[in-house]
């Protein structure tokens, strides 16, 4: 843990107090977001201190050039960006001609932030004295509408405390912005036009090389105690930029109010010919409703949420504050209603990664998606993937494969691979297995199997053929190997055979076969259909098995585990432990060269095939081999304490699996990782979810039955969710002694619990 000021509170973030080197860690814990835009918690008003400005789009991205220092055939053209789109939410305030600025004031007190998770919306006040010795008293409210996604909405109020003043609003839009994260520093966006009429301002932008079109625009309306005041604005306009300013003449305790409404409109979703006009639309929309109509829309689409989605946890207010937090941030950054998008792994919160999609959708989000809302939403995220099957296989040919392989991105936006550090971009193949198994995991939880033989049968032909052709067969070991991959820890590099990599080679393999088999028999259609389309052949089919069936597996005997790659042992085994605490993180304190030689784990690796696959290996195989690599792990990725906590319940070591828990559902707010500034990490929440579901709720589905293996933590008094079962809800409830099943539905429907067969009625309560 490196920050501990968040207040504990079971539905809101709160920070207390004014502390600049609070700031941009702040920016991002109170984030906000819908799904089609978001943005990091900056002040509205100027601040001069230390700050990380940040607006994203959804969907809209950079191709930055590729910055290497040595380049290497095979390497991608650019790194996407998710780009800091143009700033609508500013509104710089004067008072008496002095602006206000918190890095300036003589005295901030009282200051207050709050992030409301159950409706949804971010609020600041504050007490300021001001250089001229004026007092103010501040109170701002803004929210990203669920509603009318392109609309935001902020409200600004300042009184004076101790004097009558004369309080001057300017409330811009700006497109000269720059991004955090570049490589060349790039001018990204190119500014077309800057209109404005009554109190309305339109800027015309679109992004550099993509081509992406936007309208950023805002409208503002004005308030004296609650009434509203008519002001003609004086308007200021550049090339890149457009304020109005309202001036007011604000008596000692009246309190003078700025709704602001803005937001972007994108050719994504509408002709780029129309985005002004429908910017006005919108505006015209917004301003009619007007503030308070709009917060209670979003308060009553965030209820929709919470209904299904939320996990509630009695006698614990840190843990309950984790996983709402988790939750909150997963639904703000992606709603499944755009199946153009996916979920990147910061969201709107920050821009490093380049915001774009990661192995974590298919491994870790997809389960949640499925079960907190419904298969509709994860069968948008395959889709996803299958229409960027062309350019999986395009990314294969590039490194010199063939016949159709096809290897997934480590990182993209389109489709294309655009990461580009090498033992990424061409070494962690693993996430090739990650999309199998997104759909063989959709297909065991749904019941729905045509998406298989609609798409998802070609996916899984272009994934085996290329773990067909990455494997090289030693004779020296008479056997399969695959040399030269980076596994799921990161922390070794250009390993050969790591186990897990090899694993799910194998099990792709496999089941590509086992599901050409089934559609060949029963969906002739679309097996002549794919056939005719991916040519295969019973010739191709048979080396693909005899890969699968000879692959090698590097073990120990001594210690009767897998080992994580060859030569796993020759490291100086000394575990976390034995550590000094003073070298945390590694990633921090070490150079690269260290790390590779040392035997510290990123994040599950060998661990990580035993939770996909946990039906192959038995209790005791999952306990040997946990006891072995996790006091070698240094959990430095988001992705590793949630499957630890969940295998730590499986074992029933509670204790474990809740200090895990704690990890992953608190690693931003409590900043485990020292680096909370850049932006949250979204893709990992949905595994604090699973850490619950699946670890102490030991939520499973075996042979189509959905089972359960209910456990609770001792600190905990209770603790409930619910999931979306082939569309019916069936709720959750676990406490001391017992566990309660409710389920809404048309049908019964029979479940396990602890290996004991249970059948729930509709509208029916069931303990156990």
């Amino acid at each position: 843990m490196n920050l501990d000021y968040i207040i504990p509170n079971s539905w809101s973030i709160v920070e207390e107090g004014f502390h600049p080197d609070r700031v941009k860690a702040s920016e991002s814990l109170f984030s906000i977001g819908n799904g089609a835009m978001g943005q990091r918690a900056n002040f509205e008003e100027q601040y001069s201190g230390s700050t990380f400005q940040g607006s994203y789009i959804a969907g809209v991205y950079y191709p930055d050039k590729t910055r290497v220092g040595w380049w290497k055939n095979g390497y991608p053209e650019y790194f996407a960006k998710v780009l800091n789109a143009p700033n609508w939410i500013g509104i710089n305030v004067f008072i008496n001609d002095e602006p206000l600025d918190l890095n300036t004031c003589k005295k901030v007190e009282n200051f207050k932030r709050e992030l409301n998770m159950k409706e949804g919306w971010l609020s600041r006040s504050f007490v300021a004295t001001l250089q001229n010795d004026i007092k103010v008293e501040v109170n701002v409210k803004r929210f990203l509408s669920l509603d009318i996604d392109e609309l935001g909405v902020v409200e600004y109020s300042v009184k004076p405390l101790n004097t009558d003043a004369t309080i001057n609003y300017k409330p811009y839009i700006d497109s000269g912005i720059t991004n955090e994260d570049t490589n060349w520093d790039d001018k990204f966006w190119d500014t077309l036009n800057v209109s404005h009429e009554n109190n309305q301002a339109f800027i015309q932008a679109k992004t550099m090389k993509t081509d992406f079109y936007t309208c950023t625009f805002m409208e503002s309306q004005v308030f004296i105690d609650g009434k509203s005041v008519i002001i003609e604005p004086n308007i200021k306009a550049d090339a890149n930029y457009a304020s109005f300013s309202y001036s007011y003449e604000v008596k000692q305790n009246e309190i003078y109010s700025i709704h602001k409404f803005g937001g972007y409109t994108v050719d994504r979703n509408h002709s780029k010919n129309e985005l002004v006009s429908i910017a006005k639309s919108i505006l015209k929309k917004g301003t009619k409703s007007g503030f308070s109509f709009l917060l209670n829309a979003q308060k009553n689409a965030w209820a929709k949420i919470w209904d299904m989605a939320d996990i509630t946890i009695d006698g614990d207010v840190k843990a309950q504050q984790g996983i709402r937090f988790n939750i909150f941030h997963l639904n703000q950054t992606y709603l499944g209603t755009d199946p153009q998008l996916n979920i990147g792994p910061k969201g709107f919160t920050g821009e490093k990664y380049g915001g774009s999609t990661y192995w974590d959708t298919e491994a870790y989000c997809i389960p949640f998606y499925m079960a907190t809302k419904d298969q509709s939403v994860a069968r948008n995220l395959l889709t996803y993937r299958y229409k960027h099957l062309e350019k999986a296989i395009e990314n294969a040919e590039k490194l010199g494969f063939k016949n159709g392989a096809a290897l997934y991105p480590m990182v993209t936006m389109n489709g294309e691979e655009c990461h580009n550090e090498w033992e990424i971009t061409f070494e962690e193949i693993h996430r090739n297995g990650a999309i199998a198994f997104a759909i063989f995991n959709y297909y065991r939880y749904t019941g729905d199997y045509s998406y298989i033989p609609e798409m998802g049968l070609e996916v899984l032909i272009g994934i085996a053929r290329f773990w067909h052709q990455r494997a090289t067969f030693s004779t020296e070991k008479n056997k399969y190997v695959i040399l030269g991959v980076t596994g799921p820890n990161e922390y070794e590099n250009n390993v050969n055979n790591n186990w897990y990599t090899n694993y799910v080679a194998q099990w792709c393999i496999n089941y590509a076969l086992e599901n050409i088999e089934r559609i060949k028999g029963g969906f002739e259609d679309d097996y002549t259909r794919i056939s005719g389309k991916t040519k295969i052949t019973h010739e191709e089919l048979a080396l693909w098995k005899k890969v699968a069936d000879d692959m090698y597996f590097p073990y120990s005997e001594k210690h009767n585990v897998y080992l994580q790659q060859d030569g796993f042992l020759d490291k100086e085994l000394i575990t976390v432990a034995d550590l000094d605490q003073s070298q945390r993180p590694i990633n921090q304190k070490w150079s690269w060269d260290r790390i590779l030689r040392s035997p510290y784990i990123k994040q599950a690796d060998t661990l990580q095939g035993m939770y996909f696959f946990e039906d192959q290996f038995t209790t005791e195989e999952l306990e040997r081999h946990f006891d072995f690599y996790e006091p070698f792990t240094v959990h430095e990725s988001s992705l590793s304490p949630c499957v630890h906590s969940i295998q730590a319940a499986k074992l029933d070591r509670m204790e474990q699996a809740y200090t895990f828990y704690l990890r992953t559902s608190r690693l931003d707010l409590d900043d485990y990782n020292h680096e909370v500034d850049e932006g949250l990490h979204i893709t990992s929440m949905a595994g604090t979810w699973m850490s619950i579901v699946e670890g102490f709720g030991g939520m499973r589905v075996k042979n189509d039955t959905l089972t359960f293996e209910p456990k609770i933590p001792e600190q905990w008094k209770a603790y409930s969710f619910k999931v979306n079962f082939r569309n019916q809800i069936l709720k959750v409830s676990v406490n001391q002694s017992e566990t309660h099943f409710e389920l809404e539905g048309e049908h019964d429907l029979q479940i396990k619990v602890n290996g004991k067969s249970v059948t729930i009625s509709p509208n029916g309560l069931v303990t156990v």
